[in-house]
C-alpha cells in the first residue's frame, strides 16, 4: 500500500523540464546541478597540488636535470586541465626556469667552462688540491714557507723559485693524529730523506733547510695525508734558483757510488751520543764500533767498483785514509777512560773529509768545498696546509 506524500511537500514541476547537459546540435544547454561542482569534485573539497607541478619547480630553481624539469613541468600542465588539480603556476615557473637551466649548461659546455667548475668542486672535497705536489715539482708560495699555506703555484726549477719538494711522505689514515705528532713525523721522516735526492751534502748552499707541508685538522677531513718535504731559502723573501736536484737521474753511476758511501759514513757519525764520553763512556765505545763497521763495509764498496781512469789513484788514496780512521775507531770503541777515547777519535776524525776526499771529488766531477762546521745541523722549520 503506497502511502501519499503529506500535503505542500510535492516537488513543483520545472516549467523548464528536465535539465539537460548539452542542447541540440551541441548548443550549450543548462549546467549540471547537485552537490557535484566541475569535473565531479563535491563542493567544499580541498583541491590537491599536482606533485609533478611541485618536482618542475624544484628542479627549475636548482638547475639540477634542467631537461627533466621542463619534461615534468609540461606533463603537469596537461594532468592539471584533465583533473582540476592546482598547481598550474608552479609547473609554469618550472617549465621556464628549467628551459633556461637547458640554455644555460648548453652555454657552459660549448666554451668549455664546465671542467673548470668540476676542477673547482674536486679541488673544496680534496682540500685543495693545488697542493699535491710531487717529487721534483717547484714551486712559489704566495704567503712563503713560514706559517700557513693555502696555495701554490707550480714553477720550471730552472727559474727562482720559493721551494722544490725532495719528497713526499703519505700518513697512515684514521683519526687526526695533533699537529705535534705529525711535525714529529716530518722531522724524522724529511731529514732522513733528503740525501737521497740531493745526495752531494757538500753541493747543498748554506742557505737553504728542509720544510714541510703538513695536514691541517681541516684538510684531514677532505683526505689529505701527505706531508710534503721541500727544500727553502732560510732568507727571508730570498728564492731558489735552479734544482737541487743529485740522485740517479742526474749524476752518473760513479758518482752515486761514492756518494751513496760517503753519505753513509755520515748517517753513522751523526748518531753520536748526546752525552759526553765523561758521562756515559759505554755508549760512546758502541757508537765508535758501530762507525768501525760501516767504514769497513764503505771500503768494501770502493774497493769493489771499477772507476775510470781518472779516479782509481784519487779514490784509492781516500780507501787508505778511511782504512787508517777504522782503525781509529776501533780503539776508541775499546778505550778504557775518556782521555783515551778521545785521543783515537781525534785521530779518526782528521782522516774524515781530508785533502784525499777532497782530490776524489774533483775526480769525479762532485762539489770539492767542505761544508762549514754547523751548516748541516737541523733547523726545524715547518709550514703547515
Amino acid at each position: 500500500m503506497s502511502i501519499p506524500p503529506p500535503p505542500g511537500h510535492q516537488q513543483p514541476e520545472d516549467p523548464f523540464g528536465p535539465p539537460v547537459v548539452n542542447g541540440p546540435q551541441g548548443a550549450p544547454g543548462h549546467g549540471p546541478y547537485g552537490p557535484f561542482g566541475p569535473a565531479g569534485r563535491p563542493y567544499g573539497t580541498p583541491v590537491s597540488v599536482n606533485a609533478l607541478a611541485v618536482a618542475a619547480l624544484v628542479l627549475g630553481v636548482l638547475c639540477f636535470l634542467p631537461a627533466a624539469g621542463l619534461v615534468l613541468g609540461l606533463i603537469a600542465l596537461r594532468q592539471i586541465r584533465k583533473s582540476g588539480q592546482s598547481g598550474r603556476g608552479m609547473a609554469i615557473a618550472g617549465s621556464v626556469l628549467s628551459f633556461a637551466g637547458i640554455a644555460l649548461w648548453a652555454v657552459v659546455l660549448s666554451t668549455g667552462a664546465a671542467s673548470k667548475v668540476w676542477e673547482g668542486v674536486k679541488d673544496g672535497a680534496q682540500g685543495n688540491e693545488s697542493l699535491s705536489l710531487e717529487k721534483g715539482d717547484c714551486f712559489d708560495a704566495p704567503g712563503g714557507l713560514e706559517g700557513d699555506t693555502y696555495d701554490v703555484d707550480r714553477v720550471p726549477c730552472r727559474g727562482g723559485h720559493d721551494g722544490e719538494v725532495f719528497a713526499v711522505v703519505t700518513l697512515p689514515g684514521g683519526a687526526f693524529p695533533g699537529d705535534a705528532r705529525i711535525t714529529d713525523v716530518a722531522d724524522e721522516k724529511c731529514y732522513a730523506l733528503r740525501d737521497r735526492y740531493a745526495m752531494d751534502t757538500w753541493a747543498m748552499p748554506a742557505d737553504v733547510d728542509v720544510y714541510y707541508l703538513m695536514p691541517s685538522r681541516e684538510s684531514w677531513r677532505y683526505g689529505d695525508r701527505a706531508i710534503t718535504c721541500i727544500f727553502g731559502n732560510t732568507e727571508a723573501g730570498a728564492e731558489l734558483t735552479g734544482s737541487l736536484r743529485g740522485d740517479p737521474t742526474t749524476l752518473d753511476t760513479h758518482q752515486v757510488t761514492f756518494l751513496s758511501t760517503a753519505n753513509a759514513l755520515d748517517a753513522a757519525l751523526y748518531q753520536e751520543p748526546e752525552k759526553t764520553p765523561e758521562e756515559d763512556l759505554a755508549a760512546h765505545r758502541a757508537w765508535a764500533a758501530r762507525v768501525h763497521d760501516v767504514l769497513g763495509e764503505q771500503i768494501e764498496a770502493l774497493r769493489g767498483h771499477a772507476w775510470p781512469p781518472g779516479a782509481r789513484t784519487p779514490v784509492a788514496d781516500l780507501v787508505a785514509d778511511l782504512e787508517d780512521a777504522r782503525t781509529e775507531w776501533k780503539r776508541a770503541s775499546t778505550a778504557s777512560d775518556a782521555d783515551g777515547y778521545y785521543a783515537h777519535y781525534d785521530k779518526a776524525y782528521g782522516f774524515v773529509d781530508g785533502p784525499a776526499t777532497v782530490t776524489a771529488r774533483k775526480a769525479l766531477g762532485l762539489a770539492a768545498t767542505p761544508p762549514t762546521p754547523g751548516e748541516s745541523e737541523k733547523k726545524e722549520s715547518e709550514a703547515q696546509v
